[in-house]
């Protein structure tokens, strides 16, 4: 058998699980995983149906497996097994209670159906394997609070919130319908229409005081996430440069990102860092303070009056 052969025969079984795995798969969806043509999709996909499988096809809409039809459960590989650990590791780190248990619990399933010298390997990691957080995701009180919102985002159904921003000193409440969750400098969000506000807006998880099912349907059609995001980011932006010291710089890889980090150019001792950031006022302003006494600012003028502020203000506080 040559090696085109087996290639061919391994993706024709993963499209079969990938068809499994959803009620309507796009042929496009097939083509851009496995990174072949639509025309070796269809070819596939009529393999598929000549050795029994019975599949569903809809010009526009996409591929399904008729209901019903199930095969035996599939056996991982070493590294599939492996990567459980990391997943399960993840999941009890960076989702909430209820979500950490479903998740445990679909864990001993997976295990189940692996192979002895499998099972030996995801033990031997399980033990040897440490994520932590870096900060508190959720409040404590709220165990459920993303099982609830992925509900209400599949079912569109409202959900009514206890919230704290910043700006208030005490919790509103709020009936939201969540569009999509994010996970993004290390706290998760929910964006979402506020009908408290009348607009969408993010919400962090770990500053809901309490949330719960509502009763109400959407009221609205919305995009997606992705959309939504897009257009937060297309917010004028303003060019920023600073120069900060080499040995410093190398420390601000991980953050730079978050602040609309643009480019690097190293000169002498220090490097030159440009930047377009949405927010000289609070953001930008503020991380820079975290390393301020090593760096210097090139441009724009606003950006320094602002900082001077902030320093003035810190120091009326001393």
């Amino acid at each position: 058998m040559g090696v085109d052969t087996v290639k061919r025969f391994d993706r024709i079984v993963a499209i079969l699980i990938q068809l499994q795995s959803k009620r309507i798969v796009k042929a496009q969806e097939l083509a851009d995983r496995f990174q072949v043509s639509l025309r070796t999709v269809y070819r596939d996909i009529r393999t598929l149906e000549a050795s029994g499988v019975p599949i569903v096809s809809e010009a526009g809409v996409g591929y399904s497996i008729m209901e019903g039809y199930r095969l035996p459960p599939v056996m991982f590989t070493r590294e599939e097994a492996g990567s459980f650990v990391a997943a399960e590791k993840l999941m009890q780190q960076f989702t909430d209670k209820s979500l950490g248990a479903h998740h445990k619990s679909a864990m001993f399933k997976i295990k189940s159906v692996l192979r002895g010298r499998e099972k030996d390997w995801v033990s031997a990691l399980e033990a040897q394997v440490r994520i932590n957080s870096a900060q508190e995701l959720f409040n404590e009180n709220l165990p459920d609070a993303l099982e609830i919102l992925f509900e209400s985002i599949a079912e569109k159904r409202q959900v009514a919130l206890e919230y704290k921003s910043l700006r208030e000193e005490e919790p509103t409440r709020r009936n939201i319908e969540p569009v999509g969750l994010f996970h993004e400098n290390n706290h998760w969000y929910v964006l979402g229409y506020c009908h408290f506000r009348q607009d969408y807006r993010q919400f962090r998880t770990d500053r809901m005081v309490n949330i719960r099912r509502a009763s109400e349907p959407f009221r609205l059609e919305h995009g997606t996430l992705d959309e939504y995001r897009k257009a937060c980011k297309d917010v004028p932006t303003t060019k920023v440069r600073v120069l900060v010291d080499k040995m410093v710089a190398r420390y601000l890889q991980g953050e730079r990102k978050n602040y609309g980090f643009v480019s690097e150019k190293t000169m002498g001792k220090e490097v030159e860092l440009t930047f377009m950031t949405r927010d000289i006022v609070h953001t930008f302003p503020r991380w820079y303070l975290t390393f301020g006494d090593f760096a210097k600012i090139v441009e724009p003028e606003g950006l320094k009056k602002r900082v001077r502020e902030l320093l003035k203000q810190a120091e009326a506080r001393l």
